[in-house]
């Protein structure tokens, strides 16, 4: 979106693994990407810990496919996550979603109140983040997958689709 807000970056993020890493401590340490169109790839190689660079160098990645699906690969975890301190930064693993709404007040027409609304989280249970795990998340059937009146009012999904004649979805 247009809008940064700390809380959104709290509450919107794809994160196989949130530390405090510190990717410029060694010239070893490299925080890169690629897109092929089908599948958008981040990793994090022989990243450390700011403070526990004696701990050893995490070696991880995020894989976002163009089908929804989401993979987490862990190749290289040196400590317990458990273990990892969130004193300086959160510790997280998963995913979350949250949108904003900026309000005005009544009484002050030209203010705007920022109001910040999280819908879905998925947090991992640290303790399986071990060397060479992955985790993967498969996306839910929707009414957006139908493509046709017919497929969507028979659909065996659990909640209650209907078919848009004017967007034909």
């Amino acid at each position: 979106g247009d809008v940064i807000h700390r809380m959104l970056t709290a509450t919107q993020y794809v994160a196989p693994l949130m530390a405090n890493f510190n990717p410029s401590y060694s010239r070893n340490s490299t925080v890169q990407y690629l897109d092929n169109g089908t599948v958008f790839v981040v990793q994090w190689d022989k990243v450390y810990l700011q403070g526990k660079e004696d701990m050893g160098s995490f070696t991880f990645q995020a894989a976002l496919h163009s089908t929804g699906r989401i993979v987490f690969g862990y190749k290289e975890i040196p400590m317990p996550v458990l273990q990892i301190s969130a004193t300086q930064h959160p510790v997280k693993a998963g995913l979350s979603d949250a949108f904003m709404i900026l309000n005005t007040s009544p009484d002050v027409p030209e203010s705007r109140r920022r109001t910040i609304y999280e819908y879905h989280r998925v947090e991992l249970d640290t303790s399986k983040i071990t060397n060479m795990s992955a985790v993967e998340f498969t996306p839910l059937p929707t009414c957006l997958q139908h493509q046709s009146c017919e497929m969507c009012v028979t659909s065996e999904l659990t909640f209650n689709c209907s078919w848009c004649h004017v967007l034909q979805r």
